[in-house]
């Protein structure tokens, strides 16, 4: 019972020595990262929690990369799963500011976006018509999410009709999206400041962690079992 709990779950329980070495080694670099962007740059420390939200994306992200394993299905289910986690990540990055409608008298071009480490840097595309901020944070991030509810998605359809519904009435599923369209709607001074920071980055952070939890671990999803 215990099994396949974890299975489906996507749980890795074990920590080992070489996960504690690697995560220290990840958190050295990112130090040094922090410390270089602001000896090199004319950049100064005004809000440390800018760059700390950044960083809580990126390492949440790599966690979910390096910990979860997504449960086994049939050929399929994969497919019904690959396609349902890609359409997400592309609502995940309209929404979130990744891709987007350009803002209007710009010059179309890519320039790269000096911003702390884990928010940049950020590469800016203009097409003319439509642009993308390449941001690490959000790109490792959305992908994260994508990749959890790839397993949501594979787990659902061992779960019969009542766990594919469920699904798709799950608040943790629409929770980054909802969040997203009201950025949208309160809008940002500029399409990098809107793509960063949203409505807000404790409050953009907190729901993605709190997404993350609930996609990985699915609550709400195990009752409909």
């Amino acid at each position: 019972m215990s099994t396949n709990t974890s299975t489906s779950s996507g749980i890795v329980p074990s920590v080992t020595r070489r996960d504690l070495l690697i995560a220290a080694l990840v958190a050295n670099v990112e130090l040094a990262a922090v410390v270089g962007y602001f000896a090199l740059t004319n950049a100064t420390l005004s809000s440390p929690l800018f760059t700390l939200y950044g960083l809580i994306w990126v390492n949440v992200a790599l966690v979910v990369f390096a910990r979860y394993r997504p449960p086994r299905g049939d050929a399929r289910s994969r497919r019904r799963a690959l396609a349902v986690a890609g359409g997400y990540a592309l609502l995940l990055a309209v929404f979130g500011g990744v891709l987007g409608v350009a803002p209007p008298r710009t010059t179309p071009g890519v320039e790269l976006a000096l911003l702390p480490p884990g928010w940049g840097p950020a590469l800016v595309v203009n097409a003319g018509v439509a642009a993308a901020v390449v941001i690490p944070a959000k790109v490792l991030g959305y992908a994260a999410l994508a990749y959890l509810l790839y397993g949501t998605v594979v787990d659902a359809a061992s779960a019969g009709v009542a766990g594919v519904l469920g699904l798709f009435s799950c608040v943790s599923c629409s929770l980054p999206i909802l969040v997203g369209a009201a950025t949208a709607v309160v809008g940002g001074g500029g399409f990098v400041v809107a793509a960063v920071g949203g409505i807000g980055y404790g409050p953009s952070t907190l729901v993605f962690v709190v997404t993350v939890g609930l996609l990985w671990w699915r609550p709400e999803f195990d009752l409909l079992r």
